[in-house]
């Protein structure tokens, strides 16, 4: 009796051995799974392109002085109809011209006024136009022949300027966020190369926001489209 119950304890004890090695096995080897899965290198991706503007906007100002305001609104009229023949004379159409109406200010209602020193004039009007035009490379042309527009008495404000922009991103994202992600593969194979690993799927995406930017500020026609994406690739044992 007391060897069957021997024998009976020796085989429990041998199955129990033989379920942890196999238990050992499997966990091992799960482990190891793991740990590769958790292998991944962290790279980012750069796509930059060089882009001109397709929008250009010119602010243009001018002032105007007068003691009567009929005569005040007479030089405004005056001065923009020279300044919109200027302009669709060179080109552009009406409907690219807009303007606002002039902020006029009584000098007289001033709180530093002076009434014993007196002004030269009561009223000073700042009449402000806006050119808005696909044709960028018009509106700069025009902005090299603003000369004649003092020829003609009108005295352009400092405060006049012009601004380009770009409005097609969304048909280079596609191609910019795809050159982006070529690069950001190729940076990690580099990686993998250098470390005896080989890059396999995707992990994690991350794609930045895009910036445009001057070229310099000598052309500002000319945008700096520019996007950074950060991808985790997993890595592989060879």
């Amino acid at each position: 009796m007391t060897d069957r119950r021997t024998i009976a304890f020796l085989a429990l004890g041998l199955c129990l051995a033989c379920g942890l090695i196999i238990s050992s096995y499997f966990l091992s080897n799960a482990l190891k799974e793991i740990k590769m899965a958790e292998r991944y290198v962290t790279v980012k991706g750069l796509s930059e392109r060089i882009v001109e503007a397709d929008l250009a906007i010119w602010n243009i100002s001018f002032r105007n002085s007068a003691n009567d305001l009929e005569e005040l609104q007479n030089d405004i009229d005056d001065n923009k109809a020279k300044l919109y023949n200027f302009l669709l004379g060179m080109g552009f159409s009406e409907s690219e011209i807009s303007s606002m109406p002039p902020q006029i200010t009584d000098t007289q209602s001033l709180p530093y006024y002076d009434a014993g020193k007196g002004r030269e004039y009561r009223y000073i009007a700042v009449t402000r136009i806006t050119l808005r035009s696909n044709n960028v490379a018009g509106v700069k042309h025009a902005m090299e022949k603003a000369g004649e527009l003092v020829s003609s008495g009108i005295a352009i404000g400092e405060d006049s300027s012009a601004q380009f922009s770009f409005t097609k991103l969304n048909d280079i994202k596609p191609e910019m966020i795809a050159e982006a992600t070529k690069n950001a593969r190729e940076a990690a194979e580099q990686f993998a190369r250098d470390s005896g690993c080989q890059v396999g799927a995707i992990r994690r995406a991350t794609q930045g926001y895009f910036t445009i930017n001057d070229r310099d500020a000598g052309s500002p026609d000319y945008k700096v489209v520019r996007v950074v994406t950060t991808i985790d690739f997993f890595l592989s044992s060879r």
